[in-house]
């Protein structure tokens, strides 16, 4: 499996459950495309915003409440919650108890290469139409995979489970075959200099040189892969660079301008639309 490190929480398992008592997070990861994510919260969690992965989530307490699509839903224990890449949403306790959950992140181009493989033919990215689910597999592959080890083999039964449990709550995917034109290999340059010059802007030019292939087809394609776009794409690398530095308690002007922001309201502005959380209530929450 190759290496993909596309960080959806940018939090660190320095804390445990049992030494806090407010809104907690601790994630392991980014390893091989899978980042897992802990968290409690007792009110509202998380501002509207969007992940560049598919976040898959096992409500473990309380319920968990969420605007997605239009309507409100809620997830109790033992029900899924599956999200796709770039849809907006939110996150809040439905009740004053609280909830409590374990998330998987997982890069899109990894479950685009098993479904190809599971489908014996090529075609779209699964789309989950009803965000909460009960679906055995998921569950059992979020509980083994904060249960079991973090190797790469294990990794690798992890994304087919998922991609498994993904093709179950959409069967229309095998009906739905993507166009045969697809440069996998100018993709995956793509996605190897946008993760490279992450603390920057990357012109439309730049892509076109690395790919050969046009601006307007390159987006297309990436879609397809990645389920984001270029652009969004490079905008969460700069944004996950950016969290691992406020982990380690820089100033934030600084972390702004180290990953590519002209200044720090207009990084405030991009972290809080794409995180739910602005860089001083993240800092907050994962601090030690």
């Amino acid at each position: 499996m190759r290496s993909h490190r596309s960080k959806s929480s940018g939090v660190g398992l320095e804390r445990s459950c049992s030494e806090v008592t407010a809104d907690w997070m601790r994630s392991a990861g980014p390893e091989n495309g899978v980042e897992l994510l802990e968290a409690w919260f007792h009110g509202p969690a998380y501002h509207k915003h969007r992940h560049d992965t598919y976040a898959i989530c096992l409500t473990t307490s309380g319920v968990q409440a969420f605007a997605y699509r239009g309507t409100r839903e809620i997830s109790t224990p033992g029900q899924v919650v599956v999200l796709h890449p770039d849809e907006i949403h939110d996150g809040y306790a439905g009740t004053d108890a609280g909830f409590g959950y374990r998330q998987l992140y997982v890069d899109p181009a990894l479950i685009f290469e098993a479904v190809q493989v599971l489908r014996g033919q090529v075609c779209a990215l699964p789309f989950v139409r009803t965000p909460v689910v009960m679906n055995p597999r998921l569950s059992k592959a979020i509980t083994a995979a904060f249960e079991g080890g973090r190797e790469p083999l294990a990794m690798d039964s992890l994304v087919v489970q998922v991609a498994e449990g993904l093709l179950e709550t959409d069967p229309s995917c095998t009906h739905l075959p993507i166009p045969r034109h697809l440069d996998v290999a100018a993709l995956h340059r793509a996605r190897a200099f946008l993760e490279a010059e992450k603390t920057r802007m990357v012109g439309s030019a730049e892509l076109e040189a690395v790919t050969g292939l046009t601006r307007y087809d390159l987006a297309r394609q990436f879609r397809l892969m990645c389920g984001t776009s270029p652009y969004r794409y490079l905008l969460m690398r700069r944004l996950a660079y950016a969290r691992e530095q406020i982990t380690r308690r820089r100033p934030l002007v600084e972390v702004a301008l180290d990953a590519g922001f002209a200044d720090q309201a207009h990084f405030s502005r991009m972290f809080k639309a794409t995180f739910g959380l602005t860089p001083a209530r993240y800092r907050a929450v994962v601090a030690p």
